[in-house]
């Protein structure tokens, strides 16, 4: 018989308090203003090859939770970033990535979405033989291949950093890519919400037709909660009272659910939680929204302008133990995977894309409670070259 399930006691980041506050008390530095963003970055092919190029290229990008592929001893594939991978764990945990190509003639290795137990890869066309720390174990006549040096044939690396529950890596291999805030104040977050021990419940790939940027605008702002979810999840939540602050080009984010922050002791983190949803916008294109009991992560993976594949991945504190909570859990995917997420924010990014794409409009009007939006679009230009006007219009009072 399983023991019952005790949490680790945990407790907030200076940072994630900070944020709490910030909610409570209503702090604001600045008045409302208003400001723009051009149409076209939406739109316009040449801003996507310069974000390929300069951003999902040369920036680590989340494949995804540690609890993807949880067991010591098995690997996976992953495709969406452009660049064939394996991820592989070796007999003890530890994570490693390669290009899914074999040392001797290129070939694609293996197949595997979800995670599977293989003591060595073996190559479907001449069987050379690759254990899980990527090193080349064997291959059939060795003779036929006189002075190879078995030590330096083994799979191509790719660099990667598992950290705080989340597994990053740099798929295109970019020497300027630096782990060192995902490693650092980005996984100690992480770590206070206990995602490195969390089950992963499901996960599910939604190809959204939508510029990728749309995509991420929804979870920089809480002005459409009212009114986008008000058949979801809006009843859960105050009306545009958040907070927000940046790690480096990364987002951090609270929204207020209701009831208020007065009297909540800040150093109970469950009672924290229960009343603020935290969110990060990590940099280039992943979210995480922390609800009070469970955790989404979204990975976008643009495949072109008007199209993002955007891998969902529900991940809660264990593995349902009862038909109670298997049911539990299942009624809390289906309304974010197949509601919140699904229906209404990529439906509206779809929605938008329509309507960018059709000339409409030259330019989008963003409110005092959208400028994370416009700090964003800021950061993608700074770290693309193009042209900042463009990219985030010009404030109004």
């Amino acid at each position: 018989m399983n023991a019952p399930y005790e949490p680790r006691r945990r407790a907030p980041t200076d940072a994630q308090i900070a944020l709490a506050v910030q909610c409570r008390d209503g702090t604001r530095t600045h008045p409302f203003i208003r400001s723009t963003v051009d149409a076209a970055i939406y739109t316009c092919a040449q801003n996507f090859a310069a974000e390929q190029a300069k951003l999902f290229h040369a920036f680590p990008v989340v494949i995804g939770p540690s609890a993807m592929l949880p067991q010591a001893g098995t690997l996976m594939t992953h495709d969406g970033f452009g660049a064939p991978l394996i991820l592989m764990r070796d007999k003890r945990g530890a994570l490693r990535i390669f290009l899914n190509a074999c040392r001797h003639r290129g070939t694609r290795l293996i197949d595997a979405p979800e995670p599977v137990a293989e003591p060595l890869v073996i190559c479907p066309y001449h069987a050379w033989a690759y254990a899980l720390d990527g090193q080349l174990k064997g291959l059939p006549r060795p003779e036929t291949f006189p002075g190879l040096n078995k030590r330096e044939t083994g799979l191509v690396p790719v660099p990667c950093a598992e950290a705080g529950g989340l597994i990053w890596a740099a798929p295109q291999r970019a020497a300027t890519a630096s782990f060192d805030l995902a490693t650092g104040p980005l996984a100690a977050d992480f770590d206070a919400l206990g995602l490195a021990e969390m089950h992963l419940y499901a996960r599910r790939t939604h190809r959204v037709r939508s510029n990728w940027k749309l995509i991420m605008d929804a979870f920089l702002e809480s002005y459409h909660v009212q009114r986008l979810h008000q058949n979801s999840i809006a009843k859960f939540f105050e009306d545009g009272l958040t907070a927000g602050d940046t790690v480096g080009p990364h987002a951090r984010s609270a929204v207020a659910r209701l009831g208020g922050l007065d009297g909540v002791d800040f150093a109970d983190w469950p009672a924290l939680r229960r009343i603020l949803t935290y969110a990060y916008q990590l940099f280039p294109g992943t979210v995480l929204v922390a609800s009070p009991d469970y955790v989404n992560l979204m990975v976008l993976m643009p495949q072109a302008v008007g199209e993002t594949l955007v891998e969902d991945f529900m991940l809660i504190p264990e593995k349902p133990q009862t038909e109670k909570a298997e049911a539990h859990w299942q009624r809390s995917w289906a309304l974010l995977d197949g509601q919140v997420f699904g229906v209404e924010d990529f439906g509206a990014a779809e929605a938008g894309q329509r309507g960018l794409e059709s000339g409409a409009i030259a330019e989008l009007e963003l409110g005092g409670l959208e400028q994370g939006i416009k700090r964003f679009h800021e950061v993608v230009a700074h770290y693309c070259g193009l042209d900042q006007a463009m990219m985030s219009g010009i404030s109004k009072s």
